[in-house]
């Protein structure tokens, strides 16, 4: 069975490590467990892994964020994969830092990359690890923020729930949806 997991983020080495890209930083770590490699591919970087007899398909988009629906579309098709088999990985505000919420549908959420996915898969109906970025910014300053990169005090949680949003990952990938939420939505 296949497995196509997406990590959203923005390209560039002006983006790395800021908190918009903590989809790219989860996938990274995912891949890093398994040793892959990272690929340049069409629409983006792959890398393939194997986990209890599943392949998973890690796919870091090379389009901005508002067109990652673009890269999704294109590898769920190249490789054939069902809806129930995708899951996004990003960043949310509205989430306390590094809170993980993973849910099989629903809004957007007002975050661009999801917006792109849902136009571009024409439905709300896919899954997806939000992990929380806080919001502890002044009025105005939410673009600063989220570009951002990590202050110091943030990275201990980082280091605790990057490796929990992989686990979160597997689970998903071998035991399902249900399971995988009731370890990550604590």
């Amino acid at each position: 069975m296949k497995y196509l997991i997406i990590g959203l983020g923005n390209i560039g080495e002006e983006y790395e490590h800021t908190r918009h890209n903590i989809g790219f930083d989860v996938v990274d770590q995912l891949a890093k467990k398994f040793d892959g490699t990272w690929q340049s591919a069409k629409h983006g970087w792959i890398c393939e892994v194997s986990h209890k007899g599943r392949k998973l398909i890690l796919l870091k988009p090379n389009t901005f964020m508002n067109l990652s629906g673009k890269a999704v579309s294109y590898w769920m098709q190249a490789e054939k994969i069902k809806l129930e088999n995708v899951l996004i990985v990003i960043d949310d505000l509205a989430l306390p830092l590094a809170k993980l919420r993973l849910k099989t549908k629903g809004s957007d959420g007002g975050h661009n990359g999801l917006k792109s996915v849902q136009a571009s898969l024409n439905t709300q109906k896919y899954s997806r690890l939000r992990f929380g970025i806080g919001s502890d910014f002044r009025t105005g300053d939410q673009v600063n923020f989220v570009l951002g990169t990590w202050k110091e005090e943030e990275m201990a949680a980082l280091g605790l729930t990057i490796p929990r949003a992989v686990e979160g990952i597997l689970q998903y990938c071998t035991l399902g949806a249900g399971f995988a939420m009731n370890y990550t939505n604590t």
